[in-house]
């Protein structure tokens, strides 16, 4: 069985890559300090709010493991996890 993968979100929140069901940006008066993108999570009934863009979230999403970093600039290269980092 392969390990879930999982996406990063920001402020130390991270969903499960298979659970993420969209991405919707936050505009207007709504968008703000760590409030950019609503994320749908399987089994929630809330969206989480990320602070990371919709952008960078679906291109973590869309990355496959094997891709080739060199082509990435430098500081743009993310490996997803395979599992959330340890707190302590």
């Amino acid at each position: 069985m392969v390990a879930p993968t999982y996406i990063a979100l920001g402020l130390g929140r991270f969903a499960r890559a298979d659970r993420i069901l969209a991405v919707e940006p936050i505009e207007g008066d709504e968008r703000g300090p760590g409030r950019r993108t609503r994320v749908w999570v399987e089994g929630l009934g809330q969206p989480i709010v990320a602070s990371r863009s919709e952008a960078a979230i679906l291109a973590e999403l869309g990355r496959l493991p094997d891709e080739d970093d060199a082509a990435r600039p430098a500081g743009r290269r993310r490996e997803p996890r395979d599992e959330p980092p340890s707190l302590f």
